[in-house]
């Protein structure tokens, strides 16, 4: 590890990226201890981890990588997480809607706690964390790459891009090198909002209307109706931004600040720089939201990212009329409310309902 000290590392779930980042950081030599459920943790205990990362050149791994079991500790609660440490640092990877229930469980164990690094979609993790444990025990982080994740333990690295971490807190830098020395590609960003929501502006187009519309991102995209409710959808996110105070700035491969000057562009110049921004992005696969919701997932992240994107508007006085209806109507969905299939390769039916409730 080029001499550094190793760090140890407390990681809560073995979904996509926290097993990308607690294998990867258990391969370069650091200490990783996984919770999960505890049928999932009996499973990994025997067979340990697998890392697909062949397309990082920079690993030089053709074949995908096995993080033995004998290299991580996998525990079944957060009570037996704790009597292996101290912790340096613990990980929160999971989806937003999850973030609740594990703060609750955290917070009798509050004082034993090391800080978390918080590598989740949204704007509203770190604020929801900093409430239990206190402002200075949390770093706001984010992940730009795409992973596939096969199975507990089992992902393909698709996209190898990088993460962010936020600058500021005593333990980023030391965070950020142990992250470099498991080719993690760690940049340290000096403001936290602009990194958290240029990940959210990234995360958005394409993302909801995919899922409504039973469409890809690409025939979104080329649908004249959506495309410029896609374009209304991110303006309103800058417009909030904007009143925070809040600026895009380029993540680890993801230029955010070319997609932003690109929303701005007539269409023809702007189609190609979005389909290699948001298209490119995914590494082929259609976004979460479409994933969750035909997976039948009683939640979804929308409430999260084009929520939070109202819930800021109402806020600061921004009007966010798309990103309302694109919650609503996703959350509608996922709840039973609207048929799956009402909006299914039907995006006037969608474009419609837009016309009927503002004047975008």
């Amino acid at each position: 590890m080029n001499g550094m000290n190793p760090i140890s590392v407390l990681v809560f779930g073995s979904g996509a990226v926290g097993t990308y980042v607690g294998g990867s950081l258990a391969l370069a030599g650091h200490r990783v201890v996984i919770i999960e459920q505890p049928l999932v943790a009996a499973d990994l205990k025997v067979r340990g981890l697998r890392l697909d990362v062949s397309i990082d050149k920079s690993r030089k791994a053709p074949e995908p990588l096995i993080v033995p079991p004998t290299s991580i500790g996998v525990v079944s609660s957060l009570e037996e997480a704790l009597k292996l440490g101290p912790f340096d640092v613990a990980i929160f990877a999971m989806k937003s809607f999850d973030t609740r229930a594990a703060l609750e469980r955290i917070q009798p164990f509050a004082d034993r706690m090391p800080p978390i690094l918080s590598l989740q979609n949204g704007v509203e993790n770190e604020p929801a964390i900093a409430a239990v444990l206190g402002p200075g025990r949390v770093i706001a982080g984010t992940v730009t790459c795409s992973i596939l994740r096969k199975g507990a333990g089992d992902i393909v690295l698709e996209k190898a891009r990088g993460i962010g971490i936020a600058a500021g807190h005593p333990f980023s830098k030391q965070l950020g090198q142990a992250f470099n020395s498991a080719f993690l590609n760690a940049q340290l960003y000096p403001r936290p909002a602009d990194m958290k929501w240029s990940k959210l502006l990234a995360n958005l187009p394409g993302s909801a209307t995919s899922a409504i519309t039973d469409m890809s991102p690409a025939e979104v995209f080329a649908n004249p109706g959506l495309y410029d409710l896609e374009i209304h959808a991110a303006h309103e996110t800058l417009a909030v931004m904007a009143a925070q105070g809040v600026h895009p700035v380029d993540l680890p491969k993801i230029p955010v600040s070319l997609l932003a000057l690109s929303l701005r562009l007539p269409r023809f110049l702007a189609s190609p720089i979005l389909k290699k921004i948001v298209g490119g992005g995914r590494g082929g696969k259609m976004p979460s939201f479409h994933i969750d919701l035909h997976a039948g997932r009683k939640t979804s992240e929308v409430e999260w990212l084009q929520g939070a994107v109202v819930r800021h508007g109402e806020k600061f006085g921004v009007p966010t009329p798309v990103n309302r209806l694109q919650a609503e109507t996703l959350l509608g969905m996922v709840r039973g409310e609207i048929k799956i299939a009402e909006f299914s390769h039907q995006p006037e039916k969608l474009i419609n309902l837009l016309a009927n409730v503002s004047n975008v």
